[in-house]
């Protein structure tokens, strides 16, 4: 009877051994199903706003502009508004309360006389006929009593081709004939820019102006040349661009390189192309343009280009090894192999991710989400450059000292409080925001500095317009004499000069130049010589 008993008993213990294992396993299989449904919750929220992302992208304003009253003054976000308030401070008269705010002067627009400033002048006479001169009355032959411009026009003269011969005198002694010396003295011509070939200053600087200020590809301009009368291929038209733009173009891009490691303050970014023949690597495989630019230090602003076949930080160091200032970069990690540098962050690309991490129209909520706030700081900081924009270099930075670090602290106080889901744009805003911490108020420290790298951006914009058309570079060499070019254009532009006319000027002076390091740096673009024969002289 006991041994039944004590049998009963392990069995019981069995049984609510096997109960509670089924329980845990069961209790295990319900928290598992939960982090699979969270998981899954949190991934279809994510793919939802990849999607509202998407559509953003497409369909919506590209611009990250935010309206004037989209976020509070700055006193709303972190002060009482008790230390607004000023006793002394007049209440404003009824046409003032009335009449509301005062627009800003608009710049007038530029006269006709300031935009045709720069122009020559054909004069027409407009005469009256012989038999029209005397007085229909008493037929006395009428005097001139002055003249009046009756209307003004613009005229084109489309390009055209001409033939230039270089006719090159020869002399010879004749009484050192009679004794039977040959005696022959040649008159000096000009260097050519290109042994045997016609290529000449003035037809080298148009293809590369249609080519790189205007973007047309050298195929299109295979046929524009046919249309002039002259069968040139594109071969010939590339080993135009690329021989002179190595030969001559190059000394003038290495002076621009020397005067650019001495300033204070640079920009610099690299935006992706293809180059078809490069050796080790496939004609699918992304090679980079790394973008160089002087700051707003107040001294002749140089833009450079720099192709290399990766991505890799050793690329920035290396071109600016000698460099030691204000770095103004985005996130990029390679920026940070560079020394004897003080690296500043880019607003602009942090609004960026808090622009993209910005809820869509159907997630409207009474409070705001945590990107419509990140973005509303970063907008009020724009806010206040914006008022600075027209001060000297000094008093910028006292005003930005005043006003700017408060919020700066506010925001990165703010920042600790967010927790966003992982995977997430937010999530990747935070990061990008957090991981910027270090360099984004170095801007602070120099009023010369930019708070972001919007400069590097625009000498982006036209080599990327001009990607739109050429799609990609054959080869090695004629991705580096790109990049040549395109650095003396976008400089030669931002110094107020006529392209062509200084493309065609450096090309004209180089082959005798390109030896004399005096000579290159005549051909600087802000140079007295190159003002005088190339500026730009109307307002427009």
């Amino acid at each position: 009877m006991e041994a039944l008993i004590q049998l009963q008993k392990e069995t019981i213990e069995s049984l609510r051994q096997l109960v509670d294992s089924q329980r845990l396993t069961i209790e295990q299989m319900a928290k598992s199903h939960e982090e699979q449904t969270a998981q899954l919750n949190q991934t279809i929220a994510n793919l939802n706003e990849t999607v509202e992302y998407l559509k953003k992208k497409l369909f919506a304003s590209s611009s990250e502009k935010a309206k004037k009253d989209a976020f509070p003054g700055q006193l709303d976000l972190f002060n009482e508004a008790e230390a607004a308030s000023d006793p002394s401070v007049p209440e404003p008269a009824l046409e003032e309360a009335v009449g509301g705010y005062n627009r800003k002067a608009r710049k007038p627009k530029a006269t006709r006389e300031e935009i045709l400033a720069g122009l020559p002048v054909t004069e027409i006479p407009c005469t009256v006929p012989d038999e029209d001169r005397n007085c229909p009355y008493c037929d006395t032959p009428m005097a001139i009593i002055g003249k009046k411009i009756v209307r003004e026009e613009l005229r084109i003269i489309p390009a055209k081709v001409e033939r230039i011969q270089y006719v090159q005198e020869v002399l010879g002694c004749p009484e050192c004939k009679k004794d039977g010396a040959s005696v022959i003295v040649g008159a000096e011509t000009p260097s050519p820019l290109l042994k045997h070939s016609l290529a000449s200053p003035s037809t080298v600087a148009y293809v590369m102006y249609q080519k790189y200020v205007n973007s047309v590809p050298l195929y299109r301009q295979e046929t524009d040349w046919k249309q002039l009368g002259v069968k040139l291929p594109r071969a010939t038209l590339a080993n135009w661009v690329i021989k002179c733009g190595i030969d001559y173009l190059e000394p003038v891009y290495e002076r621009l390189h020397q005067h650019l490691l001495e300033r204070d303050i640079i920009h610099a970014d690299e935006t992706p192309c293809q180059v078809l023949k490069e050796e080790g690597k496939t004609a699918q495989s992304k090679s980079y343009m790394w973008l160089y630019g002087s700051g707003n230090d107040g001294l002749p602003p140089i833009r450079l280009y720099d192709y290399q076949p990766s991505r890799g930080g050793y690329h920035a160091e290396k071109f600016l090894k000698g460099f030691s200032g204000y770095l103004t970069c985005d996130g990029f990690g390679g920026y940070n192999k560079l020394k004897d540098v003080i690296r500043c962050g880019c607003l602009a690309h942090m609004r960026r991710y808090w622009y993209e991490a910005l809820p869509g129209k159907s997630k409207k909520s009474p409070e705001k989400a945590p990107a419509e706030i990140g973005f509303d700081y970063c907008s009020q900081l724009f806010e206040l450059e914006k008022e600075y924009s027209d001060l000297d270099a000094d008093t910028r930075k006292a005003r930005r000292l005043e006003t700017e670090p408060a919020i700066w602290e506010a925001y990165w106080s703010w920042l600790e409080t967010v927790g966003p889901t992982g995977g997430s744009r937010l999530a990747r805003a935070v990061t990008y925001a957090k991981n910027q911490k270090p360099y984004m108020e170095n801007y602070l420290l120099d009023g010369r500095c930019s708070i972001s790298n919007n400069i590097a951006e625009n000498i982006a914009r036209p080599y990327a317009v001009g990607r739109k058309n050429f799609l990609f570079h054959d080869t090695v060499k004629g991705a580096r004499a790109s990049s040549i070019i395109y650095s003396l254009v976008e400089t030669a532009k931002l110094n107020n000069l006529n392209i062509y006319a200084y493309l065609e000027t450096v090309l004209l002076y180089m082959p005798d130049y390109k030896n004399e390091p005096e000579g290159i740096e005549e051909l600087m673009p802000w140079s007295d010589m190159i003002q005088q024969r190339c500026r730009i002289r109307s307002k427009s």
